[in-house]
């Protein structure tokens, strides 16, 4: 949560959620844009509660390239939808089917922008822990 210094209200916020070794965020929001508010509050702030709780590892949530800056590496996520209509479902099924060699191809050109000598970035992905749908 961040704070007006001049007010009692608060101006913003971002939701996360944790377990015993991982904070993830997910969602955040302002009622009024002030410079680096976002940064501020959806990232400097978990990774000071990573250190201070000693978690091994904070996930930003899904999409943005200004993380990779920061030193968050791009991973595969997975998500479920329920579509009612069948018509819609064929449609978005055959799209997401079409889209997913991009993004595939899209995430790796993000990789090489990470702001680490490459042996690192080997060796994060060779650790990584893929969640499988």
């Amino acid at each position: 949560m961040a704070k007006e210094t001049d007010t009692e209200g608060y101006v913003a916020g971002a939701l996360n959620f944790c377990d015993s070794n991982n904070l993830y965020g997910r969602y955040w929001g302002c009622l009024e844009e002030y410079d680096s508010l976002h940064f501020e509050t959806c990232y400097y702030q978990g990774i000071e509660h990573c250190i201070e709780e000693r978690l091994n590892r904070f996930d930003p949530g899904v999409q943005g390239e200004h993380k990779i800056k920061r030193g968050f590496q791009p991973v595969e996520t997975y998500s479920s939808h329920w579509i009612k209509d069948e018509r819609f479902k064929k449609a978005i099924d055959d799209f997401v089917e079409r889209e997913r060699e991009h993004v595939l191809e899209y995430n790796e050109r993000c990789k090489s922008l990470l702001p680490f000598k490459s042996s690192i970035i080997n060796r994060l992905y060779q650790n990584e822990t893929r969640i499988k749908p």
